[in-house]
């Protein structure tokens, strides 16, 4: 079944260019051209991954975002026209998966929207080859279910926070850089910068940790990079 991709943008021109070249892709493609019908398309026609522009009417992309991460972990990739790095920031702090600046090309568009899908888009081959959890006391990764939960609690995660801890976890006190995580996590194609790690890590430890003060899980080496605390193996 192809994946069903919903375009929100003001502009008819951008939402027709996209749409073209997706459905040539092999795509089902929802259109929505204001914030209400955005967040009202994502709740109820249940895209796989949702292209969302900031500067919408009605509502703008951040507070559909917003409003869309307390109901549903859609991959949102956001589609910006503004070049600061704040704009971008502020989209990842509130649970974007990736952004795009405009002007963009349609080859990186795809080739962002085809890293994102293949994140949840995985075999059943894929299913058998990998341990079914990753069990560090009271923290459970499911890699099947796609789930975390912590003392029997699921954790809402987005797909990128929650692909970040496992690669974490699959490396207990092994010390990752930025970059690698970059590489590792986000993909080859992805082209952001490294405060999008700081980012996900801030955002995964404000739903993970129970206490802000004192990681359990995630922790900073200072100057390096971020890792998997291995004293949680004995948990």
């Amino acid at each position: 079944m192809a994946a069903k991709i919903l375009i929100v943008d003001d502009e008819s021109n951008i939402v027709e260019i996209l749409k073209a070249n997706l459905e040539r892709e092999g795509y089902d493609t929802l259109e929505a051209y204001d914030g209400e019908a955005a967040l009202r398309m994502g709740l109820e026609e249940k895209p796989d991954l949702i292209l969302l522009d900031c500067m919408l009417p009605l509502m703008d992309g951040f507070e559909v975002c917003r409003k869309l991460r307390h109901k549903t972990s859609v991959p949102i990739i956001m589609l910006t026209a503004k070049s600061e790095e704040v704009d971008k920031i502020v989209g990842l702090e509130l649970g974007a998966d990736d952004y795009i600046t405009k002007p963009f090309s349609v080859r990186e568009v795809i080739a962002r929207v085809k890293a994102q899908l293949r994140r949840i888009n995985y075999s059943e081959n894929d299913q058998i080859k990998v341990q079914d959890k990753l069990v560090f006391g009271d923290l459970v990764i499911d890699q099947v279910a796609y789930e975390v939960t912590l003392g029997g609690e699921t954790i809402g995660l987005t797909l990128r926070e929650y692909e970040l801890l496992r690669f974490l976890a699959q490396y207990p006190g092994q010390v990752f850089s930025r970059e690698t995580l970059l590489e590792k996590v986000w993909g080859y194609e992805y082209f952001g910068d490294v405060r999008t790690v700081d980012v996900t890590v801030r955002r995964t430890r404000e739903k993970l940790e129970p206490d802000q003060d004192n990681y359990r899980y995630i922790l900073t080496k200072r100057g390096v990079g971020y890792y998997f605390n291995k004293d949680c193996l004995e948990a």
